[in-house]
C-alpha cells in the first residue's frame, strides 16, 4: 500500500477582488486551498515547509491589465502565475512561492464551453498555477507533456477528470 505524499504546511492567502466569485461558487476558498495542497503534495519539485502563496480571484478587466503589462498580451486569460523572485525569506517565515490570479468571466466562459463543472475547471487552474509557482512550465513540448501528466495525476486524486482529453492547456 503506497502512502500519499503530505503537502508542506502552506499559508494560502485568498483575496476575493470580484465578489461575483462567491455568488458563482460559494466554496471558492475551500476549492482553492484544496487544489493548492494537492499540487504541493503531488509535485516532485518539493519546497521546504512552510510555504506561502497568494491567490487573487479577480475579473477579466484586472487580469487583462496584468496580462498586458507582464506578458504583452492585451486580453484577459484564465490564470496568471507570478513566481516569487527567490529572495531570502525572513527566518521563521514561510517561503513565499508567489501569486496566482484568476479571471472570473474567462474561467466561467471556458467551463461552460468545455461542459465542465466550474468547481472542476477552477480546481484545474489553481493546480496549474501552483505548478507554475513550483517551476513547471509548458513552453516546450516535453515540459508541457510532463506538466500535463502531473496535473492529470493530481486532479485524479481530487476526483477531477482529465482536463486535456478534448481541450488545449490553459494559457
Amino acid at each position: 500500500m503506497s502512502r500519499a505524499a503530505a503537502a508542506p504546511r502552506a499559508t494560502i492567502d485568498i483575496d476575493i477582488q470580484d465578489a461575483q466569485w462567491l455568488l458563482q461558487q460559494r466554496t471558492v476558498r475551500a476549492l482553492c486551498r484544496r487544489a493548492v495542497q494537492a499540487a504541493l503534495a503531488g509535485a516532485p519539485r518539493r519546497q521546504p515547509a512552510p510555504v506561502a502563496l497568494a491567490i487573487a480571484l479577480a475579473d477579466d478587466a484586472a487580469v487583462r491589465v496584468l496580462n498586458r503589462d507582464f506578458r504583452g498580451k492585451n486580453k484577459p486569460t484564465n490564470v496568471l502565475s507570478f513566481p516569487a523572485d527567490g529572495r531570502a525569506t525572513a527566518p521563521g517565515a514561510p517561503r513565499f512561492l508567489g501569486d496566482i490570479v484568476l479571471a472570473r468571466q474567462t474561467v466561467m466562459r471556458e467551463a461552460r464551453a468545455q461542459r465542465k463543472r466550474l468547481a472542476d475547471h477552477l480546481t484545474h487552474l489553481v493546480v496549474h498555477g501552483t505548478l507554475h509557482l513550483l517551476g513547471y512550465d509548458h513552453e516546450v513540448d516535453a515540459e508541457a507533456e510532463r506538466m500535463e501528466r502531473l496535473e492529470v495525476r493530481i486532479l485524479a486524486g481530487l476526483g477531477v477528470a482529465d482536463p486535456y482529453q478534448d481541450f488545449s492547456p490553459p494559457a
